[in-house]
């Protein structure tokens, strides 16, 4: 890997401002390789080279990603005043990185939401001909005839945007039906309008899965971990 500078490399790895960084590099407590350094200019290697702060080895993540199971009531923003926001929800550490949300969920909905600081990786996700599918559990109002869930499957046209097609499967058909809803599309409010339109109604929405990642089932509510580099793969498998 390219070198870094120190006090770049630091802040990476503590979630510090680079004014911070460079107090802790003159407090003499930063020793690279075993030599002390002070200087913020120093460059080095952040995946080979040992790096301390008072003893302790810094591990270097350049980025970070977060799984967080999303509780209604919560904004998918970085900062909406007078409202509560998923950086709400994770430690100072990450919200130090800047961390965001690479794509959202409507304040009622619940389940998998990613934070990152990557923001190729959230483009990547995200852009338009690159999005990468999303799963959702959807509790319906009603039952949907064969008829509405193929038209739904088709793709439909609705004020004036295209919505495109999706994979509905029934995963429980009592009174008010729950489907699994596979689609790579992510227009506002998207799956509450397409049952809009079939005259239908969502009680209830649930992403369980981006990409090939499902959500992790021993997450609570307001509950996140970091990623895997096998799990940031996942998604975009």
């Amino acid at each position: 890997m390219a070198t870094e500078r120190i006090d770049k490399i630091l802040a990476s790895c503590t979630g510090r401002s680079r004014k911070e960084v460079k107090q802790i590099l003159r407090s003499g407590a930063v020793r690279l390789d075993g030599s002390a350094v002070r200087s913020p200019d120093l460059r080095a290697d952040p995946e080979t080279a040992v790096i301390t702060v008072d003893g302790v080895r810094l591990v270097y993540k350049k980025y970070i990603y977060i799984m967080l199971n999303k509780p209604a009531g919560v904004v998918s923003s970085t900062d909406e005043k007078g409202m509560a926001t998923v950086l709400d929800l994770v430690d100072e550490e990450a919200r130090r990185r800047n961390v965001f949300p690479a794509g959202r969920l409507d304040r009622d909905t619940t389940g998998f939401i990613l934070l990152t600081d990557d923001g190729a990786f959230a483009h990547e996700i995200l852009a338009p001909g690159k999005h990468v599918e999303k799963t959702y559990l959807v509790t319906a109002e009603h039952r949907l005839s064969d008829a509405q869930i193929r038209t739904l499957e088709q793709g439909i046209e609705m004020d004036g945007e295209t919505l495109q097609p999706c994979v509905l499967t029934v995963v429980s058909d009592g009174p008010q039906p729950v489907y699994e809803l596979r689609i790579r599309q992510g227009k506002y409010h998207q799956i509450k309008r397409m049952f809009a339109f079939v005259d239908n109604r969502v009680l209830a929405l649930r992403r369980t899965a981006m990409g090939g990642l499902a959500l992790d089932p021993s997450l609570r509510e307001g509950e996140w971990r970091e990623l895997t580099p096998e799990e940031v793969a996942r998604i975009k498998a």
